[in-house]
């Protein structure tokens, strides 16, 4: 018996306020400590409801107001950090450990293309794919190690930017599908390009 696969879903809808962080002899703020919430939460033009973006200029604003990262993920990131020292503990990494607005299930980036839309059941909220996350320093703080940024490029495990064409309620359980775009530039390809950029 055939039938369709299941849809991806959301795990985890997480937020977080503004906090000091430690970057180098630097403390700046940033909102790359996010939680999970119960309930719904709204996605606006800018950002979602309870969330803070703390440096505009790489994060937030209407391309970058919600940033998603696929659960699969945070098994590697836990045995690169293991592997390198910067956890002691064999620990499951949290819903929203790596800054992410949106924890999903069963969508990677390998399965989507900058332009492409998803759309959530239950919901009139429509989300579009604008561009893979680059790692910063603060990225690097989080992680606890020097090589994570490239780490993460090397692999495309970055996770992707959207932009809310259509403002709505998401909450965790939601099953989602991609309506594809012109599929011109896969998030892998996009981050391996930027990074190909700052580098020469």
């Amino acid at each position: 018996m055939t039938g369709d696969p299941t849809p991806p879903r959301v795990l985890s809808v997480n937020v977080g306020a503004a906090r000091p962080l430690r970057v180098g002899e630097r403390t700046v703020l940033s909102g790359i400590r996010k939680t999970p919430v119960a309930g719904p939460v709204w996605a606006r033009a800018l950002n979602l409801d309870g969330d803070e973006q703390a440096d505009l200029s790489v994060h937030g604003g209407l391309q970058k107001a919600v940033y998603a990262y696929p659960v699969e993920h945070l098994a590697f990131w836990r045995h690169e950090r293991q592997a390198r020292g910067a956890s002691l503990f064999d620990e499951a990494l949290p819903p929203g450990f790596m800054g992410e607005n949106l924890t999903l299930a069963g969508l990677l980036e390998h399965e989507l293309w900058v332009g492409d839309r998803l759309r959530f059941e239950g919901s009139e909220v429509l989300l579009r794919v604008t561009a893979p996350r680059e790692p910063c320093g603060k990225f690097i703080v989080v992680m606890g190690f020097a090589e994570a940024a490239r780490v993460m490029v090397r692999s495309a495990r970055c996770g992707f930017y959207l932009a809310v064409e259509t403002p709505g309620p998401l909450a965790a359980g939601m099953r989602l599908h991609v309506e594809p775009g012109a599929r011109a530039l896969s998030i892998p390809d996009a981050i391996r390009a930027k990074w190909a950029k700052h580098r020469n």
